[in-house]
């Protein structure tokens, strides 16, 4: 242990390594504090927006006593919380809506007019703890690398180092481990300390402190390779550099275009085109036609009297979701798209360390694009309880009260588990 306190003292007595760590612990410590800034802003802005809607609800209920005024009126907020350890990867938070309001219409629509780009274009992400591990700490670990072996060969030191007794478990070990030991604790502590305030599972602590030690083990095994080749100092950093370049950005780039040109998915916005061309079209369409349609999907509401009136709420609704029916296929397809680009981009990261560690920090993290997927999928599971909720009030004439009002299906943290 004494050699590598040793070589730790000789480390911290080189000028530009310690300001190279200095500048990587402020980096993440930085990362940390806008990480847990941005989710405390998410937290607060579920917070405001569950508060504002119940004051919209009520100032509804007071003129909404028929089931079909409450239903279109009425907005139903739906939040994905951010989990503890998301402000050290923001995911797909950073792109992706964590809060929605829904009404009990066509939702297809609602859903992609809320999508500000499709989930999975996003690359190197904003400037997060994730960040800073991916792409800083690796450029820390090849400064303090790329003249291990050469600078002393350079030096005219290396023959006599390497001719000491026990020369390998002595000195060359003990400085590998310092250098790595040195970017960990700059970087480690920082991480704990912002799960400590997040309060983050101990489990899932671990686990990400796991990934931490595995990619700074990663790069810290690569660069001590190429620094024990023959190569001069210049060449040991620009082949470090290089290679970091080239599996950090330029691979995963290049892999998510041949990705995205190999797996085509339609446009969003073309589903939303199409779900609101269905729902416009649907009033010049014969009303009976329309609502025989929609009893072949809800077979129990068949029972409901002919429409009577130019206007009913029951026809409106039906042909609100009959829209949704129209682009289930294309919507279908396109989340199975997203899902086919995501499993082909895991596939690529299992031959690219860094690109496969990301993954696992988001995946932890709960901001990988299975966590907005499932999102999206409670959305989607919690409309159809207020639909069917709303439908017997609409096509079977039960009473609406505002009692009834009140009962409506809320989405909950409990739903969002």
């Amino acid at each position: 242990m004494k050699h590598f306190w040793r070589e730790v003292g000789f480390l911290l007595r080189q000028r530009a390594s310690v300001w190279a760590v200095t500048l990587l612990a402020g980096l993440a410590l930085l990362s940390v504090g806008l990480g847990l800034h941005d989710v405390a802003k998410q937290k607060a802005a579920i917070s405001q927006v569950i508060d504002l809607q119940k004051q919209d609800s009520a100032a509804i209920k007071v003129f909404a006593t028929e089931a079909g005024d409450a239903a279109y009126y009425r907005f139903h907020p739906t939040w994905n919380p951010p989990a503890p350890l998301a402000f050290a990867a923001l995911g797909q938070r950073d792109i992706a809506p964590s809060i929605m309001r829904i009404r009990a219409l066509a939702l297809e629509g609602q859903i992609h007019e809320n999508e500000a780009q499709n989930p999975e274009l996003a690359l190197p992400g904003r400037f997060d703890f994730a960040f800073v591990l991916i792409y800083l700490a690796p450029l820390v670990l090849i400064v303090l690398f790329y003249d291990l072996w050469s600078g002393e060969r350079e030096a005219g030191r290396l023959a006599s180092l390497e001719a000491m007794p026990l020369a390998r478990s002595h000195l060359w070990f003990p400085r590998i481990l310092a250098r790595f030991g040195v970017v960990s604790a700059a970087l480690i502590p920082v991480f704990w300390i912002g799960a400590l305030i997040s309060g983050a599972g101990l489990r899932d602590t671990i686990a990400f402190t796991g990934l931490i030690v595995a990619l700074l083990g990663f790069w810290t095994l690569f660069a001590a390779w190429i620094a024990k080749g023959r190569g001069g100092s210049p060449t040991n950093a620009a082949v470090l550099a290089t290679v970091w370049f080239a599996i950090t950005l330029i691979a995963p780039a290049g892999a998510n275009l041949v990705i995205n040109a190999t797996t085509p998915i339609p446009d969003g916005a073309a589903i939303l085109r199409e779900n609101r061309e269905a729902v416009h079209d649907a009033w010049d369409l014969d009303r009976a036609a329309t609502l025989q349609r929609f009893y072949k999907f809800h077979p129990e509401l068949a029972s409901s009297p002919p429409m009577q009136r130019p206007f009913e709420w029951k026809w409106y609704f039906a042909f609100q979701h009959l829209g949704d029916q129209q682009v289930e296929s294309l919507s279908t397809f396109y989340r199975t798209g997203i899902a086919k680009r995501d499993a082909r981009a895991g596939l690529v990261a299992l031959a690219l360390p860094p690109l496969a560690i990301q993954r696992a920090f988001h995946r932890i993290a709960n901001t990988d694009l299975a966590a907005q997927s499932a999102y999206q999928d409670r959305i989607r599971a919690y409309h159809t309880q207020l639909r069917t909720y709303y439908y017997p009030y609409l096509f079977l004439a039960k009473p609406f009260t505002p009692a009834d009002f009140d009962a409506t299906p809320e989405f909950s943290d409990r739903l969002a588990e």
